[in-house]
């Protein structure tokens, strides 16, 4: 018999962090034994207005609370939590409806630095994750956070389904190719790498896709051709498998530096050597030299660039190598390991 197991997500599937990290292991859950009731906080329509640069909605906000809240009396008793049950309120509140259940929290972003300069709120999450059953972090940086404050904590990454990046049959793009993927939001990361995009579009002749929303093309970085795609769960994969590379700009900060490095693992999953700031989980997913580049500086930016667009032998070899290490971040790995460890965790037996 399975067990019920409520899965409290951030956002439903049209959110990233929630589909990759729960809605992807519906299917690991079920055969673990566990009958997964998934329930977003936040609406489709709360995610549509931030894409589209219309900002956080408090009306939206205030009504996704108030679902939660009716919520709670209904929940099983074993919990799946995306950082936290009830945002904004306190964690001596939130306590008071855990109290009741066994729970597992899951974190693949420093979101400590949302409260950090809230007094009432900066503790939050370390007091959740003392009093949960188990914790899972993405990352190396965010597992030594959680593991400080409870002993009951695993590394598993954001994960793809390597069934949905089959290279047979796909042509790539006829110019040299660089793919980015990601939010509106997360955008200005590659706003903020103008000046090394500028000095990689003058050491060789590529184009930038930007799969995310095409009316992006309104905020093109002047200098660099650019391409501009709509992002769909559809889609992603196939766009990917024609380009060449892929890229991460990140900026050395500490949110930056709990950020999972999810785009690479998509690149490698599509068999694409990746260029990457050598900033938090980026300097591990990556191996230099052998499946992409680290790269600071704009010349050395650069200097990654010419070396895969002037050398389609290195270029193909590390798309290889890329390829061979996606296994490691992928979901055929990592479904039984979680189910195995919320079973664990959770007290539940087959």
């Amino acid at each position: 018999m399975s067990i019920p197991l409520g899965v409290l997500t951030r956002y439903d599937e049209m959110g990233a962090s929630s589909r990759l990290r729960y809605y992807l292991f519906r299917n690991a859950l079920e055969n673990g034994g566990f009958r997964p009731e998934y329930h977003p906080f936040f609406r489709a329509a709360y995610l549509r207005r931030l894409y589209a640069g219309q900002g956080k909605s408090r009306l939206l906000a205030a009504g996704a609370l108030l679902r939660r809240l009716a919520l709670l009396p209904r929940l099983p008793e074993r919990l799946l939590v995306e950082y936290e049950l009830l945002p904004e309120l306190s964690a001596a509140f939130e306590l008071k409806f855990l109290r009741r259940h066994r729970y597992i929290l899951n974190f693949d972003d420093n979101v400590w630095e949302k409260y950090a300069s809230r007094p009432r709120l900066a503790g939050k999450y370390d007091e959740l994750i003392r009093r949960a059953d188990g914790v899972i972090a993405a990352n190396d940086f965010l597992l030594e956070r959680v593991a400080a404050l409870n002993p009951n904590a695993i590394k598993i990454p954001t994960v793809v389904d390597l069934g949905a990046y089959d290279p047979a049959g796909v042509k790539k793009f006829p110019r040299f190719t660089v793919g980015w993927i990601g939010t509106p939001v997360t955008y200005s990361y590659l706003e903020q790498a103008a000046g090394a995009l500028r000095t990689m579009s003058r050491a060789a002749d590529f184009e930038l896709l930007v799969i995310a929303r095409r009316d992006l093309e309104a905020r093109a970085i002047p200098g660099v051709r650019m391409r501009f795609a709509d992002w769909s769960a559809d889609a992603e994969a196939g766009l990917l498998l024609q380009c060449h590379a892929g890229i991460m700009p990140l900026t050395d900060d500490p949110f930056s530096r709990g950020k999972s490095a999810y785009k690479l693992i998509q690149y490698q999953a599509a068999g694409l050597p990746a260029i990457a700031s050598p900033v938090g989980e980026n300097v591990r997913v990556i191996r230099h030299g052998v499946t992409g580049f680290l790269a600071d500086s704009p010349a050395e930016w650069a200097d990654a660039l010419k070396q895969l667009a002037s050398d389609s032998g290195l270029c193909a070899a590390m798309g290889l190598a890329a390829r061979a290490a996606a296994f490691d971040y992928s979901l055929q790995k990592y479904g039984p390991v979680e189910a195995v460890f919320l079973r664990s965790a959770l007290s539940v037996s087959l």
